[in-house]
């Protein structure tokens, strides 16, 4: 996947607020600036600024975003594709995450850009394949599968 492709925004941090349930600080993903729903793909954006809540104790003299919170922004990315796939109003949560790698730091400074590919969607839950960049190099990779729950049972 190419990261230099045209960056026309597809949904607005509105838009993706009304999808997901998260709220600051824990939304992750800013603006999606690709979804093809014929190939089960999302391509989501994270601009990582300096004054993250979480670069306050992780690491302050050498700030480092959390590898868990970048696989988070990966699974919210994931659960806006499968919304827009499904037209659900149930909430896609995290179940399982495989074959992690973390690659390279990110930094203040850097944009995250949040390729996923659907590899199985269903109304009970599903897999994908997700890979988040900086500068087109891989900085971490994983398969990340959910269960779509209904609120109410939350």
């Amino acid at each position: 996947m190419n990261e230099t492709v045209t960056q026309s925004l597809v949904l607005d941090a509105k838009k993706i607020a009304q999808i997901l349930p998260h709220r600051y600080p824990f939304l992750l993903v800013d603006r999606i600036i690709h979804l093809d729903l014929d190939s089960n793909t999302i391509i989501g954006q994270k601009n990582v600024t300096f004054n993250e809540h979480f670069f306050v104790g992780h690491f302050p003299e050498v700030p480092i975003m959390p590898g868990v919170l970048i696989l988070e922004a990966l699974a919210q990315a994931g659960g806006i594709l499968v919304h827009q796939k499904l037209q659900t109003d149930k909430i896609a949560v995290l179940l399982t995450v495989n074959n992690a790698k973390f690659r390279k730091p990110v930094i203040p400074g850097d944009v995250l850009m949040l390729h996923i590919t659907g590899q199985h969607v269903s109304f009970k839950g599903g897999k994908v394949a997700a890979k988040a960049l900086v500068n087109e190099q891989i900085v971490v990779e994983a398969d990340i599968g959910f269960a779509l729950v209904d609120k109410k049972q939350l």
